[in-house]
C-alpha cells in the first residue's frame, strides 16, 4: 500500500507558531525531508521528534525526487518541511508535488505559518486582491519584465527579498512604481519584528544595516482614489463600474459606491444599468 506525502508548514520564527496537527504528523511519518537538515533538526529537537531526515533543496530536487517518491510507493509516509514557513511557496516542493500527482500519490497539506499572510495581517493595505511575485529574478532581462509587470499592476503586490539585496531592489522598484506606498516587514514573529511604512524613498532612507528576511508589500495604486472627486464627471458609468470591479468588489457594493460618489440614490444607478 502506498504511503502519503504531507506538506507541513513550520514556524517562520517563533517556535510556538506550529499547529498541533503539524506536530502530530511529524511524529507519525516515517521520514522527514527538509531543505536544511541541520536547521530543521533544531525544530525537531525542540519538539522532541526523532525521525530519519533527507536533505531536499533547490540544488538536488531533480536528483532526489524520484528516490523519495519510490520510498512512498513502498509504503512510507513522508513529510516535506522547509527551513521556515510553508513549503512550495517560494521554497522547494513544487517539483515533488507535481511528480507525486503523476504517480497517483496522495498529497496532504498541513497549513500553518506563511510570511506572506503574516505580513499582510498587520500591513494595513488592501487585501481583497493581491499579486505575489516571490523573489525577483537575478537575470537582468527577466527582472526588467517582472518590474514592468509590477509597474502595470495596480493591485497590492507582495515580494520577498534577502537583506543583502533589499536596497537595490527598493531602488529598482522606486524607478518603476514611483511614489506608491509600501510596507517593509522583517523578522516576522521574532523578537525584532518590524514594519516600516511610507513611500519607497522614505522606507529606503530608514534602512540602516539591513538584517533578516524581508517581505515587501506595495499598496494598491490609489492615485485614482485621491483624484476621484476631480475626475468623476469625466467618467462614464461603465468606466466607474470597471474601476471598482478591478478592486474586487461585487455588484451590490459597486452600485452603492457609485451612488455615493455621484450623490444619487442607489436605485437610480441600478436603473441606469438595467436600461443599458
Amino acid at each position: 500500500m502506498k504511503g502519503k506525502l504531507y506538506i507541513v508548514a513550520t514556524p517562520i520564527g517563533n517556535l510556538e507558531d506550529i499547529t498541533l496537527r503539524a506536530i502530530n504528523v511529524l511524529k507519525s511519518v516515517d521520514i522527514i525531508i527538509a531543505e536544511d537538515t541541520r536547521h530543521s533538526l533544531k525544530l525537531l529537537n525542540h519538539l522532541e521528534i526523532s525521525k530519519p531526515l533527507i536533505s531536499y533543496h533547490r540544488h538536488n530536487e531533480e536528483e532526489k525526487t524520484d528516490v523519495i517518491l519510490d520510498k512512498i510507493d513502498e509504503g512510507n509516509n513522508i513529510a516535506l518541511i522547509s527551513d521556515a514557513g510553508t513549503p512550495v511557496i517560494s521554497d522547494p516542493g513544487e517539483i515533488i508535488v507535481k511528480k507525486a500527482l503523476e504517480r497517483d500519490i496522495s498529497i496532504i497539506p498541513i497549513p500553518g505559518a506563511c510570511a506572506i499572510i503574516t505580513a499582510l495581517m498587520a500591513a494595513g493595505v488592501n487585501t481583497r486582491n493581491f499579486t505575489f511575485y516571490g523573489f525577483l529574478s537575478i537575470n537582468k532581462k527577466i527582472r526588467m519584465k517582472e518590474l514592468e509587470q509590477i509597474k502595470n499592476n495596480k493591485s497590492t503586490i507582495i515580494l520577498y527579498e534577502a537583506p543583502h539585496k533589499i536596497i537595490n531592489t527598493l531602488r529598482d522598484l522606486e524607478e518603476y512604481v514611483g511614489e506608491r506606498q509600501i510596507v517593509l516587514a522583517r523578522e516576522l514573529t521574532k523578537i525584532h519584528e518590524e514594519f516600516i511604512r511610507g513611500n519607497i524613498k522614505e522606507v529606503r532612507a530608514k534602512l540602516d544595516s539591513p538584517k533578516g528576511e524581508y517581505v515587501i508589500i506595495i499598496n494598491e495604486d490609489n492615485f485614482f482614489d485621491e483624484n476621484l472627486e476631480n475626475t468623476i464627471n469625466k467618467l462614464t458609468l461603465e468606466e466607474h463600474y470597471k474601476y471598482y470591479e478591478k478592486m474586487g468588489l461585487d455588484k451590490k457594493e459597486i452600485i452603492k459606491k457609485i451612488a455615493k460618489d455621484r450623490g444619487v440614490p442607489k436605485n437610480e444607478i441600478y436603473q441606469q444599468f438595467l436600461e443599458k
